[in-house]
């Protein structure tokens, strides 16, 4: 059974998208096909399995977070 998805971020920039998306490219190279367009960060994923599937959306949710966390304090720093 083949599994897609796709989830989409909204940023407030571009920049702040391409910094998401160089932070959750490495660990999702061989699950998650990711570019930005405008501000925001596409991500299509797919998978042979609910399992697979649901542990890669997990990671990439827990990379995103990571990449607002670095945008947000990056932002205040300003």
């Amino acid at each position: 059974m083949e599994i897609k998805s796709q989830i989409k971020f909204i940023y407030g920039t571009e920049k702040e998208a391409l910094v998401a998306l160089g932070s959750i490219n490495p660990d999702n190279i061989d699950f998650v096909n990711a570019h930005v367009q405008g501000s925001d960060l596409i991500c299509d994923l797919e998978s042979g399995s609910l399992k697979t599937m649901l542990a890669t959306m997990d990671d990439l949710l827990f990379c995103e977070m990571m990449a607002e966390k670095i945008i947000e304090f990056t932002n205040n720093k300003k």
